[in-house]
């Protein structure tokens, strides 16, 4: 996380003041009937509110906290980072969708890798609402992203990029992508890995929104036709390209969780709404089921208390953020089938859907659809199991033959 150990640059707020300070920010700033505004809304308008919203929140230095000192709001300790989440998963505001990749992913990995040139260019740009990308899975190389083929040639001072990318959330609308690129055949695969910064106004940029069962496009393919990269744009060494793509992908870790798992609890309280309005609030089979989930959305937000004190302490081990992430997958699963089990048919009528929220917005069908990406997105459930077993409980890994692409 990029603002560990930055705290001691600035001075620290009680965490209670804090919490104060930033619900009354809060109370006056989060746009009024958002959600209302959202639904049904075209992509266009749903990225004008959301780069409305990030200036808002740059302006009272709530959108970059895991930043250093010295950026707007920066500096904070993760205790205060953590009031700062809650905060806004409390007062349901809007996520910051569009923004994510660049105040996460490629902030992060700058801070750990950038030459000073390239931060000193990139870093501002993302505070003044650079939209960033990301591009490592490919049709072919998901969650075995060391398979992926996209090829980069170095021909004098620029790289030559040609293959594609797929899964890019709101690539349609990014100015950057961080783009991982094969520049070499080795064994293990991982050594031939190279990573590169594109600018996606580059002449052989193609892209192309993926359509969703739910009927929104936030997800697109990239395709690359010798796209020229300068040299200059390349994070880490030739062939270091896997390492530096573990830092990005860390980034989304910790913070991220205690979010996601207080929005679901601060949701439960549609559910119990829900039971009114279908007149079952005394159906005792419901209620039963509704309290077994109340116990593991508690569950999902203690996990991740503990994974972020544990952060803060030095203590993480490898798998800590695996069984959040996990746990907090599978229980936003059986949150959103009570909802559509309660909502019954009436619940699966509506073809409209909210933008920019959580995965529990109330549209208990398309919330439903939804919930799978998070089997998938931020390494799929498989992937996580893997790591619990091969990591924490010391289970032998299995057997893996590659063949150069």
């Amino acid at each position: 996380m990029i603002g560990e150990g930055s705290a001691s640059m600035t001075q620290q707020q009680d965490p209670e003041l804090l919490r104060l300070g930033v619900r009354a920010w809060l109370e006056q700033n989060v746009p009024r009937n958002w959600r209302a505004a959202m639904t049904g809304t075209g992509q266009d308008t749903f990225v004008r509110a959301q780069r409305e919203w990030f200036a808002r929140l740059v302006e009272a230095g709530y959108a970059t906290p895991h930043w250093p000192a010295g950026w707007p709001g920066g500096g904070r300790s993760l205790a205060e980072q953590k009031v700062i989440y809650e905060e806004v998963a409390r007062a349901d505001a809007p996520r910051l969708i569009l923004y994510f990749v660049a105040l996460y992913h490629a902030a992060c990995t700058l801070m750990e890798w950038g030459t000073p040139e390239q931060k000193g260019r990139y870093l501002p740009a993302i505070i003044q609402g650079d939209i960033w990308c990301q591009g490592f899975s490919e049709p072919n190389a998901g969650s075995d992203l060391a398979s992926l083929r996209t090829r980069a040639e170095l021909r004098g001072d620029r790289y030559v990029v040609n293959g594609q990318k797929t899964w890019s959330t709101m690539a349609q609308y990014a100015d950057r992508c961080l783009l991982l690129v094969r520049t070499g055949a080795s064994q293990p695969p991982q050594g031939g890995l190279t990573y590169l910064l594109l600018d996606m106004r580059s002449k052989g940029v193609s892209v192309r929104p993926i359509a969703q069962i739910t009927g929104d496009d936030e997800f697109g393919e990239i395709f690359l036709d010798d796209v020229e990269i300068p040299i200059e744009n390349r994070v880490g060494r030739e062939g270091e390209g896997w390492a530096v793509a573990q830092s990005t992908l860390a980034s989304e870790r910790g913070l991220t969780l205690v979010e996601l798992t207080q929005r679901m609890r601060c949701s439960l309280g549609r559910i119990a709404a829900l039971m009114q309005e279908r007149g079952c609030a005394g159906d005792q089979a419901l209620r039963r089921d509704l309290g077994r989930l109340v116990a593991k959305v508690d569950a999902a937000c203690a996990l991740a208390d503990r994974y972020l004190t544990k952060r803060i302490s030095g203590e993480e081990a490898p798998g800590d953020a695996s069984i959040v992430k996990l746990w907090y997958s599978r229980t936003l699963r059986e949150f959103v089938a009570l909802g559509l089990r309660i909502s019954g048919l009436p619940g699966q009528y509506r073809e409209d859907f909210t933008r920019g929220g959580s995965q529990e917005t109330g549209n208990w069908a398309v919330d439903f659809m939804n919930s799978y990406n998070w089997t998938i997105a931020g390494g799929s459930d498989e992937i996580q199991r893997n790591i619990i077993a091969e990591r924490m409980l010391g289970m032998p890994r299995e057997p893996k033959t590659w063949t150069a692409p």
